[in-house]
């Protein structure tokens, strides 16, 4: 069995690695480096130290995480302890699933068709520069 708590602080990069909030450490410090992660409401670097207690933002792709650290660990193992590492704010949950269902409705309309276009078809996408053409 993993241990989750091993020492006092963790780098932040680390941390949200093996979080599993980012594939590598590498994307971690990207994402720190271009101010994707707030730490208490101030941007970080990659190498400050995350307590448990810390709230975090963390934004990822079209993803906003609120979070609070609930346990430390910089060793990166299976998602089911990655995920009792944080707890995620009730309204940070809320508004993600209501982002999704917006993103979900804005596609609901969209219908490719179901064959290839044929010759005049691919003529007249051509000439009018536009896909939806047909």
């Amino acid at each position: 069995m993993m241990q989750i708590e091993t020492v006092a602080s963790v780098r932040l990069d680390l941390w949200l690695w093996a979080a599993r909030f980012y594939k590598t450490r590498a994307l971690a410090k990207h994402a720190i480096e271009t101010g994707k992660v707030d730490v208490g409401g101030q941007r970080a670097k990659p190498s400050r130290s995350v307590r448990i207690g810390d709230v975090l933002v963390v934004v990822r792709l079209d993803e906003r995480f609120e979070i609070e650290v609930t346990a430390l660990s910089d060793v990166r193992g299976p998602a089911s302890i990655a995920q009792t590492l944080y707890r995620e704010s009730d309204a940070s949950k809320a508004a993600r699933e209501q982002a999704r269902a917006l993103r979900n409705a804005e596609r609901a309309g969209f219908k490719p068709p179901e064959t290839k276009p044929d010759k005049r078809a691919r003529r007249l996408i051509r000439a009018l520069g536009d896909i939806d053409a047909l």
